[in-house]
């Protein structure tokens, strides 16, 4: 039997597919050899193969990527946690109809979503400086002293600038499906007596779980990603207490020259990254599956 021609959908397709494996599929080929070798840009000709010894050599002896490894978990833990807090409260006061102005903060609040993360870390890193920042100005005015890029503090403070910039993202996540819940059940709810704290408990985060959850794996995606913060402020300072894990690939591969061990340590990120999502996946579907 003769297989049907391409339809005229499937030519428009075909260049996007096309243009994705020339932009995507080619890359990370390419890096997943040079993964494999002792590639570096001061000795491109003389890169030998090594392996798999190198992913074995930076998950057995390397310090260092484990401590941008745990440093990115903390940074992540933390900032994903009070965005959905935050998140979560702010979208509960602005879906009620009687907080006064609600269409008016929720433009606002949305504003740190639109700045670039590198102005962010750049601004925050004058507002938060311990000589000319107007913070510790204004808290030393107060009697209280902190020391906002100490050893101890700076990675709190890291990820303390994310939730500024990124609880409006998860606002606006919860907030829709809010807006998406039905409200018969509340309004029976009410009837029967229920407290808002009961109503709350019972009714709306069990229907809501599910768009938690689906903002907790899309927030905590990019989450992961953070460089620009570490970048523009502390430089993984100090020491490496900031240093996380895209910017100590980044440090390796373009500082050090070894893309070949930064290649190795980005695939092994993916493979942290991607157990991460399919947990919290089957998680996300049996909470479905439970409310049917």
């Amino acid at each position: 039997m003769l297989k049907p021609p391409l339809t005229f959908k499937h030519r428009l397709v075909l260049p996007l597919l096309l243009s994705l494996v020339l932009i995507l599929g080619y890359p990370l080929a390419f890096s997943l050899w040079i993964s494999l070798h002792d590639y570096r840009l001061t000795a491109i000709e003389q890169a030998r193969w090594v392996g798999w010894a190198q992913y074995f050599t930076i998950l057995t002896q390397n310090a260092s990527f484990w401590n941008a490894l745990a440093n990115t978990l903390r940074f992540v833990g933390m900032a994903v946690s009070l965005e959905l807090v935050f998140g979560l409260l702010l979208a509960l006061l602005l879906h009620r109809k009687a907080t006064p102005f609600r269409h008016f903060f929720r433009a606002v609040l949305l504003v740190p979503m639109f700045v670039t993360p590198i102005a962010v870390g750049l601004m925050f890193r004058f507002l938060l400086n311990s000589q000319l920042g107007v913070v510790p100005s204004v808290l030393r005015a107060l009697g209280i002293t902190i020391d906002w890029f100490s050893a101890q503090q700076a990675l709190i403070t890291l990820a303390l600038i994310d939730v500024w910039q990124w609880t409006p993202f998860m606002l606006l996540l919860l907030l829709a499906g809010l807006e998406s819940l039905p409200e018969e059940p509340f309004e029976a709810a009410r009837v029967d007596g229920a407290s808002s704290l009961q109503i709350f408990w019972h009714l709306t985060l069990p229907m809501l779980r599910p768009t938690i959850l689906a903002a907790v794996v899309i927030r905590m995606l990019d989450a992961f990603k953070v460089y620009e913060y570490v970048y523009a402020i502390t430089r993984g300072g100090p020491g490496e207490s900031t240093e996380t894990i895209q910017y100590h690939i980044y440090r390796v591969g373009f500082l050090y020259f070894r893309l070949g061990e930064a290649s190795a340590m980005s695939y092994i990120l993916i493979a942290v990254i991607l157990m991460l999502v399919v947990l919290l996946f089957y998680a996300l579907r049996r909470e479905s599956l439970s409310q049917r």
